[in-house]
This record gives structure tokens, C-alpha cells and sequence, in this order.
């Protein structure tokens, strides 16, 4: 960056907050022509923040605000904000509905902590940027037949299936321990009626990888 050049002011939105601290240092260290400006936990505090509006808001899917995420976007490009998504799942028809409403960009957490930086200098050039994993799994599940997955079993089935135990994918969905227990139980059946075995955590992770759900990152 030369001094002449003004440096992308960018808002990051995560309701967890570790994750929140853990990309803003990140962030800071690795480049010196974003400046991060705010970091947010809801989708309100973005809105009445001083600094708002910013160049780009990495933006993460998941928040427990029941707000709709073509409704955050639209709201973004009516202040000249950019938007990059955030998720901890690549659900291909969640990922192609939120670059219908005009996301810029779409990450998933698992994937290099590199490639935020390169998302947000494209988002803020006007370019759109989607990791080659995550472009090969959204054309690799254009025909998928699996059984129909609510959006609260395809982000428990990403979770579990990304390794996480089932206590930690209840925290992070803000659900009981049983619940979840329940949805996985659920998930099982689904698959079953379908023709298709994941009983076993190594079986439901490859289904997952294999119905886009999940990307392979290993």
C-alpha cells in the first residue's frame, strides 16, 4: 500500500466472540491496506456503529437473528457496503441464494485464513470471489438427489461431520445437547429411507462431502 492510498475500512460481524477477537488480530497482522473498524457480534450493532458504513463487512451467515440474509445484503448495497459471507457450512443452495442477492464473496470458516484477505481486496475492487473448493462443490452438487435437509439439519450434519462433538454443535447452534442428538438422529433416518448408511461419523462426513454440506479440506 503506498501512502497515497486509502486503506479498505472494513466491519466484521460474528456472534462468537473468540473467533471475533481471533480474526481481528489476524486480520491486522496480515494486511496493511485493510483496516479493521469495527467488530461486531449482531447485526444491529453493525447498523448503529460510528464507523458505519464501512467499505466491506464480512458478514457471518450464522447469526441467530432470524433475519433474512438477502435482506442483510440488499440492506449493505443500499449504503455502498460490500458484503463477503462467513459460514461454517457450504450448502450450495444457501450459497447460491446468497450471491443472487448480491454477496461478493462466500467463505467457509474450514477453509485458509489467507483467503479472507484476498475475498475482502476483491469484494472491495467490485469482484466477486469464491474459493475453487467451493466452486467445485457448488457445480459437483448441481444433480444431487439426497433426502430433503432442513437448514438446521444440514448445519448440524456440517458440524458433526467437520469433527465437532455433539456438545460443541449445540453450543455453537444454541441448542440442547438432546436436540442435537436428535437431529442427528434424524439425519440417520433421512439417509436410511434414502438408500444411503451414515451410521457411523466417518460415514456421515464423506455423505456430507459428498452432498456439498461439507467441503473436503483435509
Amino acid at each position: 500500500m503506498t501512502t497515497t492510498d486509502r486503506p479498505i475500512r472494513l466491519a466484521l460481524v460474528d456472534d462468537h466472540r473468540m473467533l471475533l477477537g481471533a480474526l481481528t488480530e489476524w486480520i491486522r497482522s496480515a494486511a496493511d491496506d485493510i483496516e479493521m473498524v469495527a467488530a461486531v457480534t449482531t447485526w444491529p450493532e453493525l447498523l448503529t456503529h460510528p464507523e458505519f458504513p464501512v467499505d466491506v463487512v464480512l458478514l457471518d451467515l450464522d447469526l441467530k437473528d432470524n433475519i433474512p440474509v438477502s435482506l442483510k445484503i440488499s440492506t449493505l448495497k443500499t449504503t455502498g457496503v460490500r458484503t463477503v459471507l462467513m459460514s461454517t457450512y457450504s450448502e450450495p443452495a444457501l450459497v447460491r441464494e446468497a450471491l443472487a442477492a448480491g454477496a461478493l464473496g462466500y467463505l467457509v470458516k474450514s477453509e485458509e485464513a489467507s483467503m479472507i484477505v484476498d475475498a475482502i481486496r476483491a469484494a472491495y475492487n467490485g469482484k466477486s470471489y469464491i474459493s475453487a473448493e467451493l466452486d467445485y462443490a457448488l457445480n459437483s452438487t448441481e444433480n444431487v438427489e439426497g433426502p430433503r435437509l432442513s437448514a438446521q439439519e444440514r448445519r448440524v450434519m456440517a458440524l458433526y461431520g467437520a469433527g465437532e462433538p455433539v456438545k460443541a454443535v449445540a453450543y455453537q447452534l444454541g441448542i440442547s445437547e438432546e436436540t442435537a442428538k436428535s437431529y442427528l438422529k434424524r439425519i440417520r433416518e433421512k439417509y436410511r429411507l434414502a438408500g444411503y448408511d451414515v451410521g457411523t461419523k466417518v460415514a456421515l462426513r464423506k455423505r456430507a462431502i459428498h452432498d456439498g454440506i461439507l467441503l473436503q479440506t483435509d
